[in-house]
């Protein structure tokens, strides 16, 4: 069993570590981050003022969603916020038809399906500590 375990941990972890660089570096520079987006959606039929507040608000739901994996918190939470933000971005992608990043954020949403199928498995985390499980 401790195979699996660990191999969880090892799953999880890359995961929480791209959530969570990719919040902490837009955060730096959430202005020019969301400005980006509403360059990049200009020609799109969503409205700039709701691309302009997604921007402002994805950096901070990537890093928290990154932060919680890393530290295995609420980490089946933590994979369904992330779906949904991958969700989101493959909605983004899809209306700009960037298919590139439609792939991408595929390859996102299976691997946090696979986190949250396998969640059984994630004992070396603070949710394995809260159900003490590391005896």
């Amino acid at each position: 069993m401790k195979k699996e375990q660990y191999t969880y941990l090892l799953a999880r972890l890359p995961m929480g570590l791209s959530f969570f660089g990719h919040g902490l570096i837009r955060i730096t520079k959430l202005s020019e981050f969301s400005d980006g987006m509403v360059k990049q959606f200009s020609k799109s039929f969503l409205p700039e003022g709701f691309i302009s507040a997604f921007g402002h608000v994805l950096p901070f739901l990537e890093f928290i969603t990154g932060l919680l994996l890393l530290l295995g918190l609420f980490t089946r939470f933590a994979v369904v916020l992330g779906a949904a933000i991958i969700l989101a971005l493959i909605f983004g992608s899809s209306v700009i038809e960037q298919w590139q990043g439609v792939f991408t954020q595929l390859f996102y949403s299976a691997y946090l399906a696979v986190l949250f199928y396998y969640a059984h498995y994630n004992r070396y985390s603070v949710d394995g500590m809260m159900r003490n499980d590391l005896r």
